[in-house]
C-alpha cells in the first residue's frame, strides 16, 4: 500500500488540509488584518481542499478495494 503513489497524494492533500485549517484558525485566533483580509479565503481553500482529500481517498478505495 505505501509503494502506491495515490496513497502518498493522499498524505499529501491531508496534510494541506491540516496546514491551511491551522493557519485559519491561527489567523482567527490573533485576530487583527489578516483574519480580516483572509479569513474567508483560508476557509473556502480548505474546504476545496477537503473535497480534492475526500475524492482521493474514494478513488484509492475505489482502485485498490
Amino acid at each position: 500500500m505505501t509503494d502506491d503513489p495515490l496513497y502518498f497524494l493522499i498524505l499529501i492533500a491531508l496534510l494541506a488540509v491540516f496546514v491551511i485549517l491551522m493557519v485559519g484558525i491561527g489567523g482567527f485566533g490573533a485576530g487583527g488584518e489578516f483574519n480580516a483580509k483572509h479569513g474567508n479565503r483560508m476557509m473556502r481553500w480548505r474546504i476545496i481542499a477537503q473535497a480534492v482529500a475526500i475524492a482521493l481517498v474514494l478513488l484509492f478505495v475505489a482502485v485498490r478495494g
